[in-house]
């Protein structure tokens, strides 16, 4: 394979990015400013979830709760134009096997995305481990033409790939997770937040289960507290991958400086 580590994404070029994230909500969380700012721009937006939400509830069926959380993201993204995806994975029970890489692999070759957002490789729960995981295997291998029986579009190509902020900005032994980049959402923090309170079933859930009554104010203050490094109001932070075949250069910089 190609060692693109130089390569640019040709402004005149497609330009699709790719949210893939364990869970409906975790793109409103952690990258949806960036990725309104992205839309605004003119990019294609694709929000994707390894599951649909299943266990997140406390007196709803796996069915009926993942119809819920599906339809609560569909809207989420059509306030971006952007378009939503589910593997269909089970909350708690993602891993890393022949079965999901193929279905995340299929994905990437759908859309063939130039830029792809992913979970942190070390976060609090194993869902989204499992997920930074895949991200990094499909994006890496995706445009390989055997590596998968569904058509390849003609601009794949190893994409720019960045790590999300984990929750709380701190890693599962609660070291602090240092960025290398930040992106200023000030303008687009009113619609990351229209966003995340599209998803209006996580509000009991994680009142029940996590013991707390915030979900928008605990957002909020995540983006405060990156907004201080960047110097803004509100940033969304996060950690570019930079390994053999992947682009160097940092591209959010240069379209959100």
């Amino acid at each position: 394979m190609n060692n693109h580590a130089s390569r640019k994404t040709d402004p005149a070029g497609p330009r699709i990015a790719l949210s893939f994230l364990a869970h409906p909500d975790d793109a409103e969380f952690l990258c949806a400013g960036t990725l309104a700012r992205l839309a605004q721009a003119g990019w294609t937006i694709h929000i994707a979830t390894a599951t649909p939400g299943d266990c997140g509830t406390m007196d709803r069926s796996p069915w009926e709760i993942s119809a819920i959380r599906t339809q609560e993201a569909q809207k989420a993204a059509a306030l971006i134009g952007a378009h939503y995806h589910c593997l269909d994975e089970r909350d708690v029970l993602v891993v890393y096997d022949q079965p999901t890489l193929r279905k995340t692999i299929d994905l990437f070759r759908r859309i063939a995305p130039t830029l792809v957002f992913t979970h942190a490789p070390k976060d609090y729960m194993m869902d989204h481990e499992m997920v930074s995981l895949l991200a990094r295997a499909a994006s890496f291998g995706y445009g390989a033409p055997n590596v998968s029986t569904a058509p390849r579009l003609r601009h794949s190509a190893v994409p720019h790939l960045y790590y999300c902020d984990p929750i709380d900005a701190i890693d599962p032994l609660g070291r602090p997770v240092e960025p290398t980049t930040l992106v200023d959402i000030t303008a687009q923090f009113h619609t990351k937040s229209e966003m995340l309170a599209c998803h209006d079933s996580q509000r009991q859930w994680l009142r029940a289960h996590h013991g707390m009554d915030e979900y928008l104010e605990s957002m909020k203050r995540q983006a405060v507290a990156r907004g201080r490094l960047a110097g803004v109001a509100y940033a969304e932070a996060f950690v570019q991958h930079r390994g053999h075949a992947y682009p160097h250069h940092d591209l959010l910089q240069d379209l959100a400086p």
